[in-house]
């Protein structure tokens, strides 16, 4: 079965790193994958990857530049803005749609239901033209079905990649906190600086926590807005290390990870963590309910400083327990081969419903 996996991103995000991680799988699986990103400087990289191993990438500057429709059985498409989906719906009337952005934002105030509405006049018209959707986590989907109306919706959980995310050999925590100048309890906040992901929470549990430091990673639109805040609230324990390539290393050295987060599908963050054997206080929202079992394999806390500040309190004795078993239910349930193996069953399927 030949199938193109079509992308609007300009530069690399989560959806990305799928298509860098799941196609070669999908042909190992005997299926053809190809892939089609614009030509951009921003996802050099993702197309370099694909290209060395033997995926046939095609850069676009134009729907002309794209493929005809009728060499592939199968056209899935991911987008970053919901407009690309009408333009490539132009250019490929059958599409399968891959959603991995979050279809619900759990905003205080009655903010989550603007977020609602504004979903559904934005994307789910592209959602019910398609031919199929399938996203990333199992509530999203029944989410999808019963409150936006998306009859054809499969899910296909993510996967990580075990052996990168590991925990760490005999002396090479000790060796990467030296490397990184930790000395205290650690706390890395692993989350794209957008409003959704929460950081403020972040902060204001600093503020309580002085004696633990917190190692900030990632960039967007509200960075310069949180170095700011941290800066007037004095807070001498919080470090804003921007965009990392040593994600890896990073999980092995700190002590746990904190996402009080508001909105996700399925947290590749959280998966990282989990497969790293870092235990993961987030807050128990429907997708990240999915991924982690209330004092088994997590903590799940909602998003006040007070709360959070007790559950790291808490962890500081007990974490490594979660740890363990994190990674277990990783190891069961979210590998890249699995998660390979359900796209595959889900593309097919799609096919003969």
């Amino acid at each position: 079965m030949r199938v193109l996996f079509l992308t609007d991103a300009k530069r690399i995000g989560g959806s990305e790193v799928y298509l860098r991680e799941m196609l070669p799988r999908l042909k190992n699986l005997g299926l053809s994958p190809e892939a089609a990103l614009p030509l951009a400087e921003g996802n050099k990289p993702i197309r370099e990857a694909l290209l060395a191993q033997g995926i046939p990438v095609h850069a676009y500057q134009a729907l002309k530049d794209l493929p005809q429709p009728q060499r592939f059985d199968r056209v899935v498409a991911s987008a970053w803005y919901p407009q690309s989906y009408r333009t490539f719906f132009t250019r490929y009337p059958r599409i399968t749609l891959l959603i991995h952005d979050q279809i619900e934002v759990f905003y205080p105030l009655g903010g989550r239901y603007l977020y609602r509405l504004g979903y559904r006049l934005l994307q789910v018209p592209n959602l019910r033209r398609a031919e199929a959707v399938i996203t990333v986590s199992r509530w999203a989907a029944r989410w999808l079905r019963e409150v936006h109306g998306v009859e054809k919706v499969f899910a296909v959980p993510n996967g990580v990649d075990t052996e990168r995310f590991r925990p760490p050999a005999p002396g090479e925590k000790e060796a990467l906190r030296t490397q990184y100048g930790l000395n205290r309890y650690t706390v890395l906040v692993p989350a794209r600086m957008s409003p959704e992901k929460n950081h403020l929470a972040v902060l204001l549990t600093a503020r309580l926590l002085p004696e633990v430091d917190f190692l900030l990673v990632g960039t967007g639109e509200l960075e310069g807005l949180w170095r700011k805040t941290a800066q007037v609230l004095r807070l001498g324990n919080v470090r804003f290390l921007g965009r990392r390539e040593d994600m890896p290393e990073l999980y092995r050295a700190a002590d746990t990870v904190l996402l009080p987060t508001l909105g996700e599908n399925q947290s590749l963050a959280t998966l990282e963590a989990m497969a790293s054997a870092l235990p993961v206080v987030t807050t128990p929202i429907p997708a990240q309910e999915e991924l982690i079992q209330n004092g088994v394999t997590g903590l799940l806390v909602p998003p006040r400083p007070h709360l959070l500040a007790q559950a790291l309190n808490r962890l500081q004795g007990d974490g490594q327990a979660l740890g363990a078993r994190a990674r277990a239910r990783v190891l069961g349930h979210h590998t890249l081969e699995g998660s390979a193996e359900a796209l595959a069953a889900a593309l097919k399927e799609a096919i003969r419903a």
